[in-house]
């Protein structure tokens, strides 16, 4: 799927000064480098240093109220500047601190038999709605849905009861007036209504990406016009296409065949983490694949409707396609702790007991 964004990214870039492709290689390269030292490691160790996580996390998405900076194609202070003119988002780092520490907090209520407990439920929404909540003060209202996705998923996979999905969900549509009224500016509302509009001057504003896109991906055809040879992805039709919009560039050059492509390595790829979730030897780890799986489902069904016109464009990027060095190297980051999982399939703690079982099943079938 790298090689596959990076090969598209070339594609877009042509005739453009900034070079997005060696950003998106470095950053692999970083990730790839981290991915397959954390997967040597165990995971459990991970876990037992999760305050260490939450603290790097926490740091990092307060130090942008200070020196956040916004960077080209956004509407939000949510970048930090590195020596060299680099830029770091710090919210796709905190992603993965937080499948960290969040399934540890599972775990450890789920060991202690809280996790159907109200004030056990109660512990995990304002866990959650520590990164919710710094990261929409900073207008990355995006990202903040992606964490609270992970949070409803994350539970519901470990076991939390339905009745409190039922109250969040009564909840939520209660809130629907407050927050149209008092949490979204205009720009927000524009763009959820314009999909519902037929207004050529709105069109031309906040829905002109998505239409521009629509009609790349419709451009393609069924093998699409050609690597490199796509008119309207040389001439820059899709603004920002890049980030969001990488999809476009599929649709326009490969055509149908290419979008299927991309749908099915996701495909294997969700299959797989659910697959080391399934064997994992333990609460925490069944955890960690799941929220690694419930970040990759979020933002690929997110980034889709909004190329698609049937999400509102919010900055969500298609997981290890979309330009931007941040999101390449940390997304790497949950594959190490994935791969960890699958390479530890067995809990140190529980062996003395396995080898019990064992002996006793040994001795009743070979007793006289």
């Amino acid at each position: 799927m790298s090689v596959y964004g990076c090969i598209l990214i070339a594609s877009l870039q042509r005739g453009d000064d900034v070079n997005f492709l060696r950003t998106q290689i470095m950053a692999i390269i970083i990730g790839y480098a981290a991915a397959i030292i954390i997967s040597v490691a165990d995971y459990n160790f991970f876990a037992k240093c999760w305050w260490l996580a939450a603290g790097i996390a926490l740091s990092l998405t307060v130090s942008v109220f200070f020196i956040g900076i916004q960077v080209a194609g956004t509407d939000d202070v949510g970048w930090i500047r590195l020596p060299g003119g680099m830029t770091f988002q710090p919210s796709e780092l905190t992603k993965i601190c937080f499948i960290l520490t969040f399934s540890k907090h599972l775990a450890y209520l789920s060991e202690i038999n809280r996790l159907h407990s109200f004030l056990g439920v109660l512990t995990l929404g304002i866990h959650a709605a520590i990164p919710v909540g710094l990261i929409h003060m900073q207008g990355d209202d995006g990202a903040a849905l992606v964490f609270g996705c992970m949070f409803l998923i994350m539970c519901f996979a470990a076991g939390v009861q339905l009745r409190y999905f039922i109250i969040l969900l009564v909840g939520t549509i209660a809130a629907v007036p407050f927050v149209w009224s008092r949490l979204m500016n205009s720009d927000q509302q524009s763009r959820l209504l314009v999909l519902f509009s037929n207004d050529d001057e709105m069109l031309r504003s906040y829905g002109w990406q998505q239409y521009q896109g629509k009609i790349s991906i419709a451009s393609g055809g069924l093998f699409g016009k050609g690597l490199f040879n796509g008119p309207r992805v040389e001439n820059g039709m899709v603004p920002y296409q890049e980030n969001d919009f990488i999809f476009t560039v599929a649709g326009e050059e490969l055509g149908f065949v290419g979008c299927v492509a991309i749908l099915l390595l996701f495909a294997i790829m969700l299959f797989r983490v659910l697959h080391t979730a399934r064997i994992a030897c333990n609460n925490l780890g069944r955890n960690i694949c799941i929220g690694f799986f419930s970040l990759l489902i979020t933002q690929i069904v997110i980034n889709l409707g909004m190329v698609m016109g049937i999400l509102p464009v919010i900055g969500i990027t298609l997981p290890f396609y979309s330009s931007g060095g941040s999101s390449a190297a940390c997304l790497y980051l949950g594959v190490g702790l994935v791969q960890s999982v699958f390479m530890h399939p067995t809990d140190d703690s529980e062996k003395p007991v396995k080898v019990e079982i064992s002996k006793t099943i040994q001795g009743s079938i070979f007793a006289p």
